[in-house]
């Protein structure tokens, strides 16, 4: 793919972008450098290797879920509340 003045204005547009005349030569310079090096990936011959890979040796590590419920934590925060009911905040009906 080229990088050209046209494609840069269209690519200025959907991006809601203005770049200045100054850096035009700059920023299609650096465009067609990222476009050709994703172009050489491409080129790569991946049939031999898996979809996806981890870096964990058996996936990773879960822990048990257990609830850890202190009535402490829950007054303290309640107690900044504007309006709470039953260990739950009080919210206006949002929703008709």
């Amino acid at each position: 793919m080229k990088i050209d003045n046209a494609l840069l204005q269209k690519l200025e547009n959907l991006s809601s972008l203005k770049i200045s005349n100054e850096k035009r030569e700059d920023v299609i310079k650096q465009l067609s450098e990222i476009v050709e090096f994703v172009e050489n990936l491409g080129e790569m011959d991946l049939d031999n290797e898996e979809t996806t890979f981890t870096t964990i040796a058996g996936g990773t590590p879960l822990r048990e879920d257990i609830p850890n419920v202190n009535p402490n934590i829950i007054q303290t925060i309640l107690a900044n509340a504007p309006l709470s009911e039953n260990s739950f905040f009080v919210v206006p009906k949002i929703i008709e």
